[in-house]
């Protein structure tokens, strides 16, 4: 459950130990270090400033902790703020992730299944929660710029919530539009999205952020 989508894998029952992340400051780097810091967060919070919806398309590249596999999915992701989300997998498996504001739910559509568990437990230190949150970026992330080599804006964010695996985010920004997401867990896995099509503050039905229960015939529960 939640494995391919950019939710924290401690919400699957198969999810392993968590593993601390270790930032080691050198001493020489102290004095850039807050203006680095202010910059990261300055970025995202300028993103978010104003969002209220978001539609975009996405590509979602997989790897292995040994980088020798690689799994790749297609999909749709419509976003709602505050607490709303849809990510529609079309390719190579139709799944739905659903966020109404309370509870995440998991629509396998071929098995006719859903899981589900509360919202809050299900996003703590993910990229979700830092797109459809209004609270501000310094509340659960560390935030600070990053070099670039691409010509795009990066930014990288740990969590500090320490009861998720997600142990790295990193945004990067094409102006004013974000067009990558990669994030690295506990078991050294990591996941790359790259948005395309994106459109800004769009009109979306409110359909889209209800799960249909008339559609399958099994509900998990996971608090």
């Amino acid at each position: 459950m939640f494995s391919r989508c950019v939710l924290s894998r401690t919400a699957a029952p198969s999810a392993g130990a968590h593993v601390a992340w270790l930032l080691l400051v050198l001493l020489v780097c102290s004095a850039t270090q807050p203006t680095l810091a202010a910059e990261g967060a300055q970025r995202v919070d300028d993103y978010l400033k104003y969002l209220n919806s978001l539609q975009a398309d996405f590509e979602q590249f997989t790897f292995n902790a040994e980088r020798t596999h690689m799994a790749q999915a297609r999909g749709t992701l419509y976003l709602q703020r505050p607490g709303r989300f849809r990510w529609e997998y079309a390719d190579p498996d139709k799944q739905i992730i659903i966020a109404d504001g309370s509870r995440v739910y998991v629509h396998d559509v071929e098995l006719q299944q859903v899981s589900h568990q509360s919202q809050a437990r299900a996003l703590r230190g993910t990229p979700a929660l830092l797109l459809s949150n209004a609270e501000p970026i310094e509340q659960h992330f560390e935030a600070r710029s990053i070099e670039s080599s691409d010509g795009r804006d990066w930014v990288e964010l740990i969590p500090k919530d320490k009861e998720t695996d997600v142990v790295r985010i990193e945004l990067g920004f094409n102006q004013d539009t974000l067009d990558s997401l990669i994030m690295e867990d506990s078991f050294g896995q990591e996941t790359r999205l790259n948005f395309t099509g994106t459109q800004r503050n769009v009109s979306l039905k409110p359909e889209l952020f209800k799960i249909d229960q008339s559609a399958v015939d099994d509900f998990l529960s996971y608090d």
